[in-house]
């Protein structure tokens, strides 16, 4: 088993990477929730069917009371709607300071799960356990929780550290080639920003299967890469908005497509083109041949790389985006 430690001032915690952890959950989040009589897991319609009949039976096993609530999969779910019913859920449910929330699934479970984690009870413990790659490698870590408003993505939310999350790469298998390639445009990302190996390492292995043969060290190499970039800042005021890179032009793509015809990652690996490109234009990106082979990457995992957008959606986007100032 993998282990990347993340260590920051309040609330530390470990990154968990192993075939075979949905089976061990409970012992695992009961070595960290020793007080814990209540765990009320969240998952989605896509996930329910696939995984709460394991991860389930583990929690009860090691001595917790459980809840299940399913929400609709999709980006509508991250919702104020959704988070008050969630809230109530969890107070008919009997949850106390004590207990923890596990969110069970993809990025928008993990960001509503965590949000009303966060803020019930003025804040519970949760557990992540994504099941998408483009969760395990970016939204379970580093504790940024949101819902969606009308003006736009993630514009209600804070920061909240989990209190572990575990990670098992035979989740991934029972994704389709979209939702996939949706998680290898973050995997990308942390080539492009951080770490040269890895990018290399895909342009050889620019497949599918070819990231299969080596996914725990894809997994553990992101993790580790966000984990030194969310020590350094954890509240996203410096260094962490490398991590954003494509996304300003990427939320302008998803709010461009009504947040339904583009997936965050298909906008991401438009958006990294685009940020590309602006940055050779500007004299920013001096590499040769940058844009090209991120286009020929990003391609090769059936990515788009040009999106279409008009100028009021860019300054819509970029007027709403967080790291704005002034």
């Amino acid at each position: 088993m993998d282990t990347v430690r993340v260590n920051l001032a309040e609330r530390s915690y470990d990154i968990l990477i192993d075939t075979g952890l949905l089976d061990r959950a409970g012992e695992e989040i009961r070595k960290v929730c020793p007080r814990a009589a209540r765990l009320a897991v969240v998952t989605d319609s896509n996930v329910m069917p696939l995984y709460a009949h394991r991860v389930i039976p583990s929690l009860e096993r090691a001595g917790f009371e459980t809840a299940l609530f399913e929400i609709p999969a999709g980006e509508k779910s991250k919702s104020p709607e959704r988070l008050v019913w969630l809230w109530e859920g969890l107070m008919d449910f009997g949850l106390t300071r004590t207990d923890a929330v596990v969110a069970l699934g993809g990025g928008v479970v993990g960001d509503l799960a965590g949000f009303a984690a966060a803020t019930v009870l003025r804040g519970v413990d949760y557990i992540q356990i994504p099941t998408t790659l483009l969760a395990q490698v970016d939204s379970s870590v580093g504790g940024k929780v949101a819902i969606d408003l009308a003006a736009g993505k993630n514009l209600a939310g804070c920061f909240w550290q989990p209190r572990l999350v575990l990670m098992d790469p035979a989740t991934l298998d029972t994704l389709d080639d979209k939702t996939f390639s949706d998680g290898m445009a973050e995997v990308i990302k942390y080539g492009c920003i951080a770490n040269k190996g890895l990018f290399n390492f895909l342009l050889s292995h620019p497949s599918r299967a070819g990231v299969m043969e080596r996914i725990e060290y894809v997994l553990t190499t992101c993790c580790d890469l966000k984990r030194e970039v969310v020590e350094a800042d954890e509240h996203d005021t410096g260094r962490r908005m490398l991590l954003n890179f494509g996304h300003t032009l990427g939320h302008a793509y998803e709010r461009a497509g009504h947040y339904e015809r583009w997936t965050h990652g298909q906008a991401v690996s438009a958006g990294m083109v685009a940020a590309a490109k602006l940055g050779v234009g500007m004299g920013l990106t001096p590499q040769r041949g940058v844009v090209e082979f991120l286009t020929q990457l990003l391609e090769a995992f059936g990515l788009p790389t040009v999106i279409r957008c008009s100028p009021e959606d860019y300054a819509a986007a970029i007027g709403l985006d967080k790291k704005g100032s002034g």
